[in-house]
């Protein structure tokens, strides 16, 4: 928020092997050409108030680990879920979802299969050293066995590697944990899988079908595989992830885990709840042309049916917060639909942009949270974020047109008068899935504070980690 400093390097040699897996400069099927990350150490012990047996907890995927740890710090300060054990903790609160953004296959998973196979494949090459000298009908029952002992590989998982193998684990886990009355349920929408998280914990507060949520995403993205997949589409930054920079050539993976506690304004008012921001719409949209390349006519739309929900126009928004992924096609499709919308009426200042990906690196399914979090975080402050890693603006963006700025360093947010503090946050992922995220701060002493029964405004209460889309096309006529 205010400093300024990247947490982009090099990764740990735990989590890339240099020596088989990285190839600087080159582009390969097997090797990823940079080394580069926002790496998170994981906690090596549980929550202290987690009667977690250190089986299990050794047992549990990386991202379920980090989500128990973010969702302590997240409880500890709300009183109904502060404290007590399990044994001692009776269920928490009302009606609840837990929707969590994250990845449907966990590494926990991958790393248990592959040891399976690998151990299968000892025990094959093992078997066929001994063919030589062996009858046909030796060697045919060899085969045989080496097959069924092949199919019953399943059976070889421990029960303590059940929770972080389910792709439901995160959101089981926090459910189960911290005692909460609650649906858990996983939500994969690639790299907006935090906000399409958010929107279905909107909709279950707007419905009237859940009294509280928490919502988020998480996922460790500095792992070989992505890093070796990304680099062999070329889709990651031979340096570091630099959004909307005239060198921009990429993005940088990330880890990261960011959870939000979400109630109805009235509901959080009367349990006399701080609340850290509103959230007034939640556009989303798929334009359905291309895995991975960005479409400007389908982030419009998301960004169209997230103002159909509210009552004030794209003018009067101070910030966005940018998907950014420092890709050059990413970043100029983004401010041209940016341009579409935030361009027209009288905007007293510039529409100020930023990304928190050359902070902490593109976080995957949690990138939506960072970039709630950094938005909340500023709202909260009175401060613009500034963005890092940025040394010459593309040219190529048409920033004039709305008009907006990209700034390098925290500007104060003045409050316009009249109004409260408003901004967006957009996440895009692969697929042509698109979220738009409109928040206010919140004021209680201001005209114009949105009113208590109104369901388009709700209540979010962030943690720091270390749609329904409406069929309107535009803004909502006052």
């Amino acid at each position: 928020m205010r400093s300024g400093r990247t947490r982009i390097g090099p990764v740990p040699d735990a989590v890339l092997d240099r020596e088989l897996y990285h190839s600087p400069g080159s582009l390969s099927l097997t090797h990823t050409y940079t080394d580069q990350g926002g790496h998170v150490p994981l906690p090596e012990e549980p929550p202290e108030d987690l009667a977690v047996l250190p089986q299990r907890y050794a047992a549990l995927d990386g991202a379920q680990r980090l989500a128990l740890t973010v969702a302590a710090e997240l409880f500890a300060a709300y009183h109904p879920f502060a404290g007590h054990g399990p044994a001692q903790r009776p269920e928490r609160g009302g009606r609840g979802v837990v929707a969590i953004g994250g990845t449907l296959g966990p590494a926990r998973e991958r790393h248990a299969h592959t040891d399976l196979v690998l151990g299968g494949l000892d025990d094959t090459l093992t078997g066929l050293a001994a063919l030589d000298g062996l009858s046909a009908l030796q060697k045919k029952r060899l085969l045989e066995r080496l097959r069924e002992r092949t199919a019953r590989g399943d059976d070889g998982l421990p029960p303590a590697l059940l929770d972080g193998c389910l792709a439901s684990g995160v959101a089981a886990l926090l459910a189960n944990e911290y005692g909460l009355r609650a649906v858990p349920l996983a939500v994969e929408a690639a790299c907006a899988s935090s906000l399409a998280a958010l929107d279905i914990a909107v909709g279950a507060l707007r419905s009237g079908t859940a009294d509280y949520a928490v919502a988020g995403g998480v996922e460790l993205a500095c792992n070989v595989r992505d890093m070796v997949l990304c680099s062999a589409l070329g889709l990651l930054s031979h340096s570091r992830n630099a959004p909307f920079d005239a060198g921009a050539d990429g993005f940088t993976p990330g880890d990261g885990c960011g959870l939000f506690l979400l109630k109805r304004y009235d509901d959080a008012l009367r349990d006399g709840d701080t609340i850290h921001g509103l959230i007034r719409g939640v556009g989303a949209s798929n334009d359905a042309k291309s895995l991975i390349a960005p479409d400007v006519a389908g982030q419009v739309r998301a960004m169209q049916r997230a103002f159909a929900q509210v009552d004030f126009e794209p003018c009067t928004v101070d910030y966005l917060e940018a998907h950014g992924t420092g890709t050059k096609v990413g970043d100029r499709v983004e401010i041209a639909a940016a341009a579409r919308l935030y361009a027209g009426g009288p905007r007293a200042e510039p529409l100020r942009i930023g990304s928190a990906k050359s902070f902490f690196g593109h976080t995957f399914a949690a990138a939506g949270s960072a970039g709630l979090l950094r938005t909340l975080l500023a709202l909260r402050a009175g401060a613009l974020p500034p963005n890092t890693l940025l040394t010459q603006l593309n040219p190529a963006l048409d920033l004039g047109a709305i008009p907006a700025e990209i700034s390098t360093r925290p500007e104060p947010w003045t409050r316009p008068p009249g109004r409260p503090r408003r901004a967006a946050v957009s996440s895009f992922g692969t697929g042509g899935i698109n979220y738009h995220v409109l928040v206010e701060e919140h004021r209680q002493d201001r005209p114009g504070q949105p009113d208590r029964s109104d369901p388009a405004a709700r209540a979010v209460r962030p943690v720091r980690p270390d749609r329904r889309p409406d069929r309107h096309e535009g803004p909502r006529p006052r």
